[in-house]
């Protein structure tokens, strides 16, 4: 049981730090820095580093939403049952959910903008009233909505899994 629940908080601690670390660190330092380089199409560069980033962290995710499902299903099922067992359950497949639909579905819709925006041109680039930047500044906003779900979610399974 020791082993399923460190699981369990190992896995939370990845997922919310990760999230943390990209939006508070990766993101910003990746625009900073090659905008400082004075690298042609700045923006551009910057965000297929920052999107490859995303789309490989949605993995680790994916991974530690399994990992969650997993282990409190495992603590169920060997007992003792832990505290709230259906709450946690809900709010990690809430959160796996979440973290599904913005790498699938809104990643691939972003794609899709980009593509029809064009090859080398950034969406900020676009005249204000452009339906794609509009699109591609919808998309971004929900995405990063979306995002809050796991990590307000996985602050409230750390406690629930610090207070047992």
């Amino acid at each position: 049981m020791v082993v399923l629940r460190f699981a369990t908080v190992l896995a939370i601690a990845a997922w919310i730090g990760g999230l943390v670390a990209l939006g508070a660190i990766a993101a910003p330092a990746i625009f900073e820095v090659v905008s400082l380089r004075q690298i042609p199409d700045a923006r551009m560069v910057s965000g297929a580093i920052f999107g490859e980033i995303l789309r490989r962290f949605h993995l680790v995710s994916y991974a530690c939403g399994g990992l969650i499902l997993l282990s409190l299903a495992a603590r169920a099922v060997l007992g003792p049952r832990p505290r709230r067992f259906a709450a946690r359950f809900g709010l990690a497949a809430l959160m796996l959910a979440a973290t599904l639909y913005s790498g699938l579905i809104i990643s691939g819709r972003i794609e899709r903008v980009q593509h029809a925006i064009g090859v080398g041109v950034a969406p900020s680039s676009l005249p204000v009233g452009d339906p794609r930047r509009t699109e591609f500044g919808r998309l971004h906003a929900q995405s990063s909505m979306i995002q809050l779900v796991p990590l307000i979610g996985g602050v409230i399974l750390m406690l629930f899994e610090l207070g047992d």
